[in-house]
């Protein structure tokens, strides 16, 4: 049998809704406070480090690779290798599954595995027209030929592309991610109300677990600019007072006409990083490290992109095939939370012998997923989700959920833009 991954530490930033407290901060930086704060908590020799990989969807042009400019900013050493993966949502899972393969090939033994992601900072950007007008205008060498090429320009041309949003649009099926959850409500009749009620819960279990601390443990406060005064020290988008009564008030976002998804039975865009100290189980125990859980085996899937949201489904049920274990084995189950309806859409297919047996060539259900086991410290709907750290954070907060509980066994599941899920088995000891 090949040896468990031992995730020795994690930690990450609060997460900060766009546009908030940490708007002002490079995804770069971001990650290099968490990276120099896990050395410092784990207190890693650096010398033993092999690499760095860091997650990362929206990469800013003046930080390319940006998992080298995080290690030098962190203060790893020059020799030190690194480098940046993209699998939009599962970008975190992806630096840590990555790291795992490379180990059991034997190309490295320590690394840290992370993910980072500024959607704040995502551009605007010029359309087509305008950046071939400033192109004219390099080439143009005499005045008139300036006020020639001057004189094509028409205002329509300084209507901006809003990166966020092409960057959520998959070129495949043509929608927004918001319109293939729109898909998925209208497959599996969810209403409305279902919708807003998974939302409400979402927030009122993050809320409980941010009061009682439980978030604490996985945060590491952050100094905000431009003075550096102030410190962000919680998730700033779980809301305390939130209820059906609001929820029911706001309108549908991505189908104005007919839809049920809104701003807030969705994950608010998001800024926020995190990073994990990884290595394989037998390094570990020489190092005299107790890990804070270990990853047990993983599965990537893919469907049509216009139904992404189901790729925990598809994911999972590859996962169970792959370890030989089943839905009872997991002990809490942690599904992000990009839309309500994404989240309750699986609920129903993980319960369905139909949908087994028509899209994963099974006999029978993969199993419910109980709701006491679901998100018990909410999701994303509440927490947020900066897509290229979600993967991340999801990790280390089913790690600290099992120990806190004393349980063993966790399954960590998301769906990916584009028309793929993720789906990992943790455990801790």
């Amino acid at each position: 049998m090949k040896e468990r991954l031992a995730i020795v530490e994690g930690i990450r930033t609060p997460f900060c809704r766009a546009g908030s407290e940490m708007a002002g901060i490079a995804p770069d930086d971001l990650a290099a406070v968490i990276v120099k704060e896990l050395l410092a908590k784990t207190n890693v020799d650096i010398n033993l480090i092999d690499e760095l990989i860091m997650g990362n969807v929206g990469q800013p042009s003046n930080a390319c690779n940006i998992a080298r400019v995080i290690a030098l900013k962190a203060g790893l050493p020059e020799h030190l290798i690194a480098y940046t993966v993209h699998r939009n949502c599962a970008s975190g899972m992806q630096s840590i599954t990555t790291g795992y393969e490379k180990m059991l090939a034997g190309n490295g033994e320590i690394v840290i595995a992370g993910g980072t992601e500024s959607m704040s900072q995502y551009p605007l950007k010029f359309g087509s027209k305008m950046t071939q007008l400033f192109a004219d205008l390099m080439k143009a060498k005499t005045t008139p030929q300036k006020l020639t090429t001057l004189s094509q320009f028409r205002p329509h041309f300084l209507k901006p592309v809003i990166s966020i949003v092409e960057g959520l649009t998959d070129p495949i099926c043509g929608l927004n991610m918001g319109q293939t959850a729109e898909v998925l409500a209208r497959e599996f009749s969810l209403s409305r109300s279902e919708q807003d009620t998974f939302a409400l819960n979402s927030h009122l279990k993050a809320a409980k677990a941010q009061q009682s601390g439980f978030f604490e443990q996985e945060i590491h406060p952050i100094l905000l600019p431009p003075h550096y005064n102030k410190v962000q020290q919680q998730d700033n988008a779980i809301r305390t007072d939130q209820s059906i009564e609001k929820l029911a008030k706001l309108r549908p976002f991505f189908d104005r006409a007919a839809g049920t998804i809104t701003v807030a039975n969705a994950c608010p865009i998001t800024d926020g990083a995190g990073a994990v100290l990884i290595m394989l189980e037998s390094k570990a125990k020489a190092l005299g490290y107790q890990p804070l859980g270990y990853l047990k085996d993983y599965a990537y899937a893919g469907l049509s992109p216009d139904r992404m949201g189901l790729g925990p489904v598809y994911a999972t049920s590859k996962l169970l095939d792959k370890s030989g274990m089943s839905m009872s084995d997991f002990d809490l189950i942690e599904l992000n939370e990009a839309f309500a309806a994404q989240v309750i859409a699986n609920q129903r297919a993980f319960e369905s012998a139909l949908f087994s047996q028509t899209y994963l060539n099974k006999d029978k259900a993969l199993g419910p997923i109980d709701d006491e086991k679901l998100n018990v410290h909410g999701g994303a709907i509440a927490l947020g989700h900066p897509v290229g750290a979600t993967g991340t954070r999801l990790v280390i907060t089913m790690l600290k959920a099992l120990r806190s509980k004393k349980q063993n066994s966790g399954l960590v599941t998301l769906c990916i833009g584009g028309g793929q899920g993720a789906a990992l088995a943790l455990e801790v000891e």
